[in-house]
């Protein structure tokens, strides 16, 4: 028995040795076939100098891959794809953003593939059906400066919003700019309700919120120049960078909830560097490339890599988050942007 138990034992260690070593080689055999194509194109969301080249420079060291970044917002990421691919010449192997994943998944241009590392990341952060994974994280929550609010005074909650004090002093970056407005009423419909938080959105829409029709970075540099008051879903990082760079801005850990965006991304399907894709996807979500999303200011998804400010990542506690999937957004950005229209034009 003891034998027939110590070559069971001596079975399993030698699998355990064959999986790892048969991960080990699929690894290589995907970085050998990504240095083979050479290159891969990345449409991105995300600023150039800011993020998109560091991340360039550090991929092709790594791999001696050239990355060539593309920077557009989603709907234009979706729309180059798809024209791509109407004429027959896809050129975007990999894309990222909040929303262009799943336009693009409903032609069958996304490829169903995400790297290892998703099976040990939170189910929020990993397409169950295999189509994306999250990079990073964007905590959408008013900001503010602090000349003209100083802190301690800021609205702390979505009703103190409603105080008459800031009539007139707040902006948003309004549609068709961007999406960011519909999605805040698919949180606060999420929080309150279809009735409290119809009443509740009728109430905010008195206190005359300037609609920009910049991104939401211009909105909190149009609030730190002393334009407005409080900017309202705006990137809580944002004013974290502006503060350390002397600025007078700050965010607020909005209660009852801020809403969360997952910025993610996919491999396109009939690309024409499909596994410099992969590797590209790959590296973005290792600990290594997340400690890059965390040294250009942004939230990283791994809670084990430290970022500048602690109190910027939902926590649950001081800080709850609706998170809002691609899926979600796509869904419901219609009728959230219906209701849009319907009050605060």
């Amino acid at each position: 028995m003891r034998n027939a138990s110590h070559l069971v034992w001596l079975a399993a260690l030698l699998c355990g040795f064959a999986a790892a070593s048969s991960s080990r080689a699929a690894d290589q055999a995907l970085i050998d076939a990504a240095k083979r194509e050479g290159e891969v194109t990345w449409y991105t969301n995300q600023i150039l100098d800011q993020f998109a080249r560091p991340v360039a420079e550090a991929f092709q060291k790594k791999y001696g891959i050239k990355v060539n970044p593309l920077r557009a917002d989603n709907a234009e990421i979706s729309l180059r794809v798809l024209k791509e691919s109407q004429a027959g010449r896809i050129q975007a192997d990999v894309v990222d953003g909040t929303a262009a994943a799943t336009t693009l998944q409903k032609s069958g241009l996304i490829m169903k593939w995400t790297p290892d590392r998703a099976a040990s990341l939170p189910k929020q952060f990993v397409d169950p059906e295999g189509y994306w994974i999250a990079t990073n994280i964007y905590v959408l929550t008013p900001g503010f400066n602090t000349e003209l609010v100083p802190k301690g005074t800021e609205p702390k909650t979505w009703e103190d919003l409603l105080d008459p004090k800031w009539k007139g002093k707040m902006a948003w970056s309004a549609p068709p700019a961007s999406y960011l407005v519909p999605q805040f009423i698919g949180v606060v419909l999420s929080e309150y309700g279809e009735e409290k938080g119809l009443a509740y959105l009728k109430q905010l829409a008195k206190q005359n919120i300037a609609p920009l029709g910049v991104s939401a970075r211009t909105v909190i540099d149009q609030v730190i120049a002393g334009e407005y008051a409080i900017g309202l879903q705006i990137f809580n990082h944002h004013t974290v960078i502006s503060a350390q760079k002397g600025a007078p801005s700050s965010w607020i850990p909005m209660k009852p909830a801020v809403m969360s965006v997952l910025s993610v991304m996919s491999v396109v399907n009939g690309g024409p560097h499909p596994n410099a894709g992969k590797l590209l996807t790959d590296f973005l979500v290792s600990e290594e490339g997340q400690k890059l999303w965390r040294d250009a200011g942004y939230i990283p998804i791994d809670a084990n890599v430290p970022i500048m400010d602690p109190a910027l990542r939902p926590d649950g506690v001081n800080l709850r988050a609706v998170y809002l999937t691609p899926e979600e957004i796509d869904r419901s950005l219609a009728k959230w942007s219906k209701i849009y229209d319907e009050i605060f034009r």
